[in-house]
C-alpha cells in the first residue's frame, strides 16, 4: 500500500505528516519552508509511494475563510498541477495548531520547544492526518 500524506500549509512553513505503508499510524515527517515544498515533495516521491495528499483548509468557527484559506487553496492547485496522478483533498484544519500546542504541553515539552513553530506545524499535520484516518475508518 502507498502512504497518505497530510500537509499543514503556511505562508512561511509547511508541516508534513505521513502514514505508515499500511495506513494505520500518522507520523510527523518534517517541516519545510513553503517555497521549497514542491522540490521537497518531488524528491520524497522518488522513494516513497503516496496515494493521497490531504491539505488543511483553514476556516473560522462560522465556516468563513481565514487569512490562510486562499494560500492553502493556491497550494492545492499547485499540488494538483505538479502531481496530477495523486489526488489532493482539502480537510478542515480548524484548531489543529491549537491542538498541537496543547499536545506539546501534555507531552511535557519545555516552553522553548513549544515555541518552535516548525515543530508545531509538523504536529498539526500529524493531528490532521490522524483525525482523517479516524473519520475515514482507516
Amino acid at each position: 500500500m502507498a502512504r497518505i500524506m497530510a500537509i499543514d500549509y503556511g505562508l512561511k512553513r509547511t508541516g508534513i505528516a505521513v502514514t505508515d505503508p499500511l495506513q494505520i499510524i500518522a507520523t510527523g515527517l518534517t517541516t519545510v519552508e513553503s517555497p521549497k515544498l514542491i522540490a521537497f515533495l518531488k524528491e520524497y516521491f522518488k522513494t516513497e509511494a503516496v496515494e493521497l495528499i490531504l491539505i488543511g483548509e483553514p476556516k473560522n468557527w462560522d465556516d468563513s475563510d481565514t487569512h490562510g484559506t486562499q494560500p492553502a487553496r493556491e497550494a492545492m492547485a499547485k499540488l494538483r498541477k505538479e502531481f496530477p496522478s495523486i489526488p489532493v483533498t482539502a480537510v478542515d484544519e480548524r484548531f489543529t495548531s491549537k491542538l498541537a500546542s496543547r499536545a506539546m504541553v501534555e507531552m511535557g515539552m519545555k516552553k522553548k520547544q513549544r515555541q518552535n513553530k516548525a515543530l508545531v506545524d509538523e504536529i498539526a499535520a500529524t493531528i490532521l492526518l490522524q483525525e482523517w484516518l479516524g473519520r475515514s475508518g482507516q
